[in-house]
């Protein structure tokens, strides 16, 4: 599996394997676990899911640092990859965690698809 390095990329390669329902289930699921109140409608527009998830990981990181390591251990987000971000920036630190957030919920729900059809 090669991870997509963009979230355009993610996006598409998600609704190609027709697995983007499948990233939100995970997402909400994850979110629930960490106890953070975030429920994503099932239709939500890509474009959409991206802001939304920025807004929060943002608010996580200014207000509530604690439940946002959780969430990072919740997903598994691999810690050298948050080490490895620039911190000076908070908005573009967020927009950057935001997108480890979705690509660590891909590598899950690319993983279970690919070996649950075996």
């Amino acid at each position: 599996m090669t991870l997509p390095t963009t979230f355009e990329d993610l996006i598409e390669e998600a609704e190609t394997l027709d697995l983007y329902k499948k990233l939100i289930f995970q997402l909400n699921k994850d979110f629930l676990y960490a106890n953070i109140d975030l429920d994503f409608e099932v239709e939500i527009p890509p474009s959409q899911l991206k802001l939304v998830l920025h807004e929060t990981v943002y608010k996580l990181l200014q207000h509530k640092f604690r439940e946002y390591l959780n969430l990072l251990y919740i997903i598994d987000v691999p810690e050298p990859a948050i080490k490895a971000l620039a911190g000076d920036d908070t908005v573009a630190l967020s927009a950057q965690v935001a997108f480890l957030i979705l690509r660590r919920e891909w590598q899950k729900v690319w993983f279970r698809n690919k070996y649950s059809q075996q």
